[in-house]
This record gives C-alpha cells, structure tokens and sequence, in this order.
C-alpha cells in the first residue's frame, strides 16, 4: 500500500474532501493545494473510493474520470444510486474537452468539472463554491426536519431515519428498537389550561426526553400531537427498556400539574418493540407493533411501558 494512503488528516471542523485518482502524482499535486484547509482523504481507485464515502461521508469528492475497473462514471453512478451518500457533491477531474462526456458527468449528477493540469487557484476557487452550496442546501434540509414547537426531530424526519436505520441494521444483523410514548390525558391538560400552556407542557416534555437520550445517534422526534418516538439503532430490548423506564420517570420528576391525571402530575405512557431486520421484513412492522404495545398501554391505565415480545 502506497504512503500516500497514509495522508488522513485528522477529521475536526475543517470540511472532510476525498481525492479519488489512480496516478500518486496527481494526488500529490491536488493534495498540496488543499491539505492547509480541509481534512484530505486519499482513494487511489474506485472501489477504495466507494468504501471511503461509506465511511467516512466526505463533504466533496474530486473524482478521476479515466481509472481501470471502475472509471469516475461509475463511481458517481453508484454514489446517487445510494441513499446515505447521494447528496455529496462530485466534481470531476478530467484531461478530455469532450462535450458529450461533461454532459453525461452532469447526467449522472455531478456538479463541476475540472480539467488537467489543473489550476490551483481556480481549483480551490470551485471546491469552495460547491461547499458553500452543500452548506446552504444541509441547513435547509435540516430547518425542515425540525418541530417547530420543540425543536426536536419532526415526522418527516423520523419517517427517513427509520428506512435509514433498518437498512444499516439489516445489512448489519442488529437489533433495532423503536420506543412510542404519548401524553397521558393531553386534551384534559389543554381543556384546563389553554393552548399556549399545552404548547409549553410539551416543550418540556421533550426537552426532558433530549435529556434522557444520551446517545448521538438515537433519535426523538415528534410523531404527531402529544406523541414521541425514539428510534434506537443497535438496541436490544433490556437496553430499551431501561431508557424508557428512565424517561418516564424523567418526565414524573418534571412535577408538571395535571389535575385530570391520577397522579395529578404530567406523565406518559410507551409502547416498545425491538427487532432484528431481514430482507424479507419491512420497518413499518416495527412501527405497527410499538404502537400497539402504547395503545394497550393507554388501555391498561396510562403511565406504563409495555414491551413487545413477539419481534424479539
């Protein structure tokens, strides 16, 4: 294995670039010009180059068109054919003028394209702008995957994480559980004290459960009304359970009134499920059976967990 491979720099705050070329003195030259401002990866074909973007999700990529097996078409092609990696910016690094070729580069979802020798200035110049665009573009997309209300993760997003994390789970053989809790008597509480204290009664809830989660890739969003979920990826029931039996008494130690609640204070009841996913299965089982379990939950007298045993 070349040294060249061996040039990571350690992954922080600058922007993560991924140079993908088959010949080390290309790579030499487009590494000098971006190692004093972004994290530089090395990919010296395309296989490496499809491995690295599954593990470390660059920022940008400057992919080589002409390479032996698989050429920059084809890396591209299998980039925007998946759904975790599709939205990295590819900017082509080509010798040829060729019209016909940009415009299938383009076709195949490329964003610019630079010609050999390349031009330092000009070059960094472009990588900057196509950054700068992805910056724009992850903020906008982040803005519309947030509750307005309780800032946490909405519907839409927690609808995309789930297919998302099945799939990793599948491919993975891991369990994945899926936790549904709901206000008890939220109507009662809003009835009794008005919209704007209902909304307040909410964003504390939620902030308690953003609380209670510790880990970075579990998600809470707000499924609808007075409802939660918590999407847990590598999660096996015993572990999902303690989380859920911490946030229910999280949201009991809030002390929150509720004079139509048995208690008199603000609780909840949950539903869990936990799977290991197969091919053959689809994510909405998951959901089905967690909402399930809360239903009887609310049936059997509200501020309780009731586990799913049957997916385990």
């Amino acid at each position: 294995m070349s040294h060249y491979t061996q040039w990571y720099a350690t992954p922080g705050a600058q922007p993560r670039l991924l140079l993908v070329d088959d010949h080390q003195l290309n790579i030499r030259v487009m590494y000098e010009i971006f190692r004093h401002e972004f994290d530089v990866f090395i990919a010296l074909n395309g296989e490496q180059a499809l491995e690295k973007c599954a593990e470390l999700h660059p920022d940008l990529i400057l992919l080589d068109v002409v390479m032996p097996r698989l050429d920059g078409y084809e890396v591209c092609r299998r980039l925007k054919a998946d759904p975790e990696l599709a939205d990295i910016p590819v900017i082509f690094i080509t010798s040829h003028f060729d019209e016909a070729d940009e415009v299938r580069g383009f076709e195949l979802g490329a964003v610019d394209f630079i010609h050999k020798p390349v031009n330092p200035i000009i070059t960094k110049a472009r990588v900057k702008t196509q950054l700068q665009l992805k910056q724009q573009t992850d903020l906008l997309r982040a803005i519309s995957q947030i509750d307005g209300l309780t800032g946490i993760a909405n519907r839409r997003r927690f609808d995309q994480q789930l297919e998302l994390e099945w799939r990793n789970c599948c491919r993975a053989a891991e369990p994945l559980s899926l936790l549904m809790l709901d206000i008890d008597y939220f109507k009662q509480y809003n009835d009794e004290f008005g919209h704007l204290a209902g909304d307040e009664c909410l964003r504390r809830v939620a902030m308690a459960m953003q609380q209670a989660i510790g880990r970075p890739y579990d998600l809470l969003a707000r499924f609808g009304g007075e409802e939660f979920a918590v999407l847990l990826p590598r999660t096996n029931s015993h572990g999902a359970q303690f989380l859920a039996q911490n946030i229910l008494l999280k949201i009991q130690h809030l002390a929150l009134p509720h004079p139509y609640s048995p208690g008199g204070i603000v609780t909840l009841s949950a539903g869990l499920a936990t799977v290991v996913p197969q091919e053959h299965t689809q994510a909405r089982q998951l959901l089905q059976r967690a909402d399930e379990m809360l239903y009887k939950a609310k049936q059997q007298g509200r501020n309780r967990l009731l586990v799913d045993e049957s997916l385990i």
